[in-house]
């Protein structure tokens, strides 16, 4: 089993900027598929970002340039930086792994565009900004 536990969400103003971070233990994720997923009120969840083995980053398109995708391998941490938050940007964020995923199944869950379909899920961390 991977465990994944997320941290680092709250309330900002539209503009502001949050750094949520995701600890990743327990078992090894073989050719994972890392990444960061959100549940917007009233809508389906959806992809923000992914990370693959090969170190394939990809971004949905309402988030590139606002958000940074990192994965720190010596301490297992995976990290969203988003700046520029919108109102829009409100919602659960969580921290998923996707087991025997990478390339094209990746990119498209990163890019919003497949349903997450992720073997292990954070508990979700709250993100909401203000207008």
């Amino acid at each position: 089993q991977v465990q994944l536990k997320e941290s680092g969400g709250g309330s900002v103003q539209s503009g502001g900027s949050l750094k949520l971070s995701c600890i990743i233990s327990g078992d090894r994720c073989n050719e994972c598929c890392l990444g960061w997923f959100r549940q917007i009120p009233g809508k389906e969840r959806e992809g923000v970002a992914t990370i693959d083995e090969e170190d394939n980053i990809t971004y949905r398109e309402s988030v590139k340039g606002r958000f940074t995708l990192s994965l720190d391998n010596a301490k297992n941490v995976l990290h969203l930086e988003m700046k520029t938050l919108k109102p829009e940007d409100t919602g659960m964020y969580y921290c998923a792994a996707a087991a025997g995923t990478f390339g094209g199944p990746c990119i498209r869950m990163g890019a919003g565009v497949a349903e997450p379909i992720n073997d292990y899920w954070g508990q979700g961390t709250q993100v909401t900004v203000s207008s």
